[in-house]
């Protein structure tokens, strides 16, 4: 699972989503990616999971880029506690998305089997999702 090393804060706001990706909003390593067409938040085993439907297409052929990484907290508290008493222990650690952001990217396989993977791990994702082709 990612989850990144060393953390200035362990605990941290969200993020709501506004305005377009400005950065990462065009597909610069790979021949096809997948961009996200919404805001959203998507976990680490999201990530991972959308990662593996790609990889099990593709036979592990190819190459996979990943341009979102999961650096930010998210908190929880208990099951059945009241409210108050301050903020829930991070739970896990998700990537908050912005339209035009580029997910995932693929190379060294044909375009359409490239499209096909893409269009398995959209479905994994809590985001709707559209395939790009390198200009």
């Amino acid at each position: 699972m990612l989850s990144p090393k060393k953390l200035r804060w362990r605990r941290q706001h969200r993020d709501f989503g506004k305005g377009k990706a400005s950065r990462g909003n065009y597909v610069a390593f790979g021949d096809v990616g997948l961009k996200t067409v919404e805001h959203g938040r998507i976990s680490n085993r999201q990530i991972e999971a959308a990662r593996v439907a790609i990889m099990r297409h593709l036979k592990r052929g190819g190459k996979v880029y990943l341009r979102i990484y999961p650096d930010k907290p998210y908190t929880k508290k208990p099951a059945e506690t009241r409210m108050g008493k301050g903020k829930g222990s991070p739970a896990g650690y998700i990537a908050p998305v912005r339209p035009g952001k580029v997910m995932y990217e693929i190379s060294g396989v044909n375009v359409d089997r490239a499209k096909e993977a893409l269009l398995l791990a959209a479905q994994k994702l809590p985001v709707k999702a559209k395939i790009e082709e390198k200009r």
